[in-house]
């Protein structure tokens, strides 16, 4: 068992003993159960660990349940992504279900709960409905349908059925109190009129049953002893055990047990927030490396043991709270950490030329992968008369403390020599594009003047070395609060303010392109490999490589902003 797994309950854990130890329950079978509308977040991760998790802890069994019901988002590359996302972070559920191979019974439970006389075929409008519903306050008023007869109904329904109407003219209701202080218990809708293709069933069936009749139902059906739901169903409960009850499931039904949803700062954990992003055309796609999906995490370089981590320090609360990004970062930062090999990128270039070093004299250097693991080898570097740095690391005026190349200064070239700037070019507009330097020839990293200390360590690529790259660095998707208000304040000062909007705090800068330099053993690599660049942070390489071009995404800083906060 995985430590996620091996913290994934508290509280739920004590409700699962608590069951077992009463006989209420002889097993347990828990079930994931996601809409294929969308590829699966981090808080489906969440969901994912405590569904898996409890059922392997008690020796039980855990279900795969696409809850397929409402054919107007859902798609087959959806059912595809989100199995893989499950094998991804690696789950194995026992059974696989669809709700929609269940929808003749379905059908036939809805029957029976009409002859029951407990469901009825109302012909209100869907304004009429909502009027009807009444507040939180005041009561709702009765359908002027709901006393129709059982054969009347009966009869409505089949044509329902049949294709007979068309969409939004008559849904199936359960009839329960319209006075109810729990707003969904006022009849609520059971079925409804969809003439839409169904990415499983095709044009069999133009009526669907609803997420709060069907759900629980299929609970019933697949055996599910504790049906595992974020906090927002607890509302919805009542009503869970009202149709399962009446459906007639009575030997040891499922018991619904809620939990807090995942929210982390500055992320977008709506999945119809996140279609809006994708369809907008803000990002590329579900698996763009600025979505919280597991695809995009994956793309990233996000491993499936630094997200089940993060998961398992989270924990599990019956209360909502809101977690720090920095957390993800850290577990990510310390999972690549040791098992990512360093290897040297230039994102923004500025070139270096060594005065004194003969423009045909090439020195090949021996550098290690990773200081901490020597079985990682070693690979080649060349240096030689030209080589690239980062353009922050030099300033034409140094500021105090800056340790840097400036001139007269001089820096350490990574696992090569200590250089000193003795002058530089700039161009027409005055901007510095070549650093002149020299080279001592005795500091040599590995022989004896290497002894020498000077206070700045670069890293560098030779123009030998350096392979043609292209580095996309990533931002959350969402501003901060405070800073959201003031653009939003810069937007409609004198005028009315409008009503607030998801899109007002997207952030324009989530994502940057810088073009430089990598090692050849990075441009070699094959797509998700993971890298550290040294002083650049970590990065995987991204599938839109090319033999021209490497791509690479940055999965993390190396700054830990997180950590010192903790301290």
């Amino acid at each position: 068992m995985s430590e996620v797994e091996k913290r994934a309950a508290n509280f739920i854990e004590e409700f699962v003993e608590e069951d077992i130890a009463s006989g209420r329950y002889d097993h347990v079978r828990t079930r994931f159960p996601p809409e294929p509308n969308g590829f699966l977040h981090i808080g489906h991760a969440k969901a994912l660990c405590i569904d898996f998790g409890i059922a392997q802890k008690y020796g039980g069994k855990c279900n795969l349940r696409f809850d397929d019901t409402n054919p107007t988002k859902e798609d087959a590359v959806f059912v595809d992504n989100i199995q893989k996302d499950i094998s991804w972070l690696g789950f194995q559920w026992d059974e696989l279900h669809f709700a929609s191979d269940f929808f003749d019974r379905l059908y036939e439970i809805a029957q029976g709960l009409i002859r029951k006389g407990v469901a009825y075929v109302d012909d209100q409008s869907p304004e009429e409905m909502r009027k009807n519903r009444g507040t939180l306050t005041q009561p709702g008023v009765n359908s002027p349908w709901r006393d129709r007869s059982v054969e009347e109904n009966l009869d409505l329904f089949e044509r329902m059925k049949n294709g007979e109407f068309p969409d939004g003219s008559r849904v199936l209701r359960a009839k329960i109190d319209m006075a109810s202080p729990n707003v969904l218990m006022r009849d609520p809708t059971i079925y409804r009129i969809l003439h839409m293709h169904h990415h499983k069933t095709g044009d069999k069936w133009c009526i669907y049953p609803m997420y709060d009749f069907q759900h629980p139902l299929q609970d019933a059906i697949e055996g599910v002893t504790h049906s595992l739901c974020s906090l927002e169903y607890e509302i919805h409960r009542p009503l869970y055990n009202w149709v399962v009850e009446q459906a007639g499931f009575t030997v040891q039904p499922p018991r619904q047990i809620e939990f807090a949803r995942l929210n982390i700062e500055r992320t977008v954990m709506s999945k119809r927030h996140l279609r809006r992003l994708v369809e907008s055309g803000y990002v590329s796609g579900w698996d763009d490396p600025r979505m919280p999906t597991l695809a995009a995490m994956r793309r990233r370089g996000y491993s499936a043991n630094a997200i089940k981590d993060f998961l398992g320090r989270v924990g599990v609360a019956k209360a909502d709270s809101m977690v720090e990004g920095g957390l993800l970062e850290a577990c990510v930062r310390e999972d690549m950490g040791d098992r990512c090999p360093r290897t040297m990128a230039v994102l923004n270039p500025l070139k270096v030329t060594f005065e004194n070093w003969p423009a045909d004299k090439v020195d090949e250097l021996e550098v290690e992968y990773h200081p901490d693991h020597p079985e990682m080898g070693t690979r080649k570097l060349h240096f030689t008369r030209t080589c690239y740095i980062e353009r922050e690391d030099f300033m034409e005026e140094p500021v105090k403390k800056f340790f840097r190349l400036a001139p007269g200064k001089e820096v350490r070239l990574k696992g090569a020599y200590i250089v000193k700037c003795e002058s530089f070019v700039k161009d027409e507009a005055g901007e510095v594009v070549e650093v002149i330097c020299s080279v001592d020839l005795d500091s040599r990293s590995g022989s004896e003047g290497a002894n020498r200390k000077v206070k700045g360590t670069l890293h560098w690529l030779s123009d030998m070395d350096a392979c043609p790259a292209e580095f996309r660095l990533y931002e959350p998707i969402l501003l901060e609060e405070d800073a959201a208000a003031e653009a939003e304040t810069e937007e409609t000062e004198g005028e009315e303010a409008a009503p607030a909007d998801f899109m007002d705090r997207v952030n324009p800068h989530s994502l940057t392109v810088q073009k430089g330099f990598c090692e050849k053993v990075a441009q070699d690599a094959q797509a998700g490999d993971t890298w550290q660049f040294l002083r650049m942070g970590y990065f995987c390489k991204d599938p839109d490589s090319t033999q021209a071009l490497s791509v690479f995404n940055r999965t993390v800083p190396l700054k830990d902003s997180w950590a010192k906060t903790q301290k």
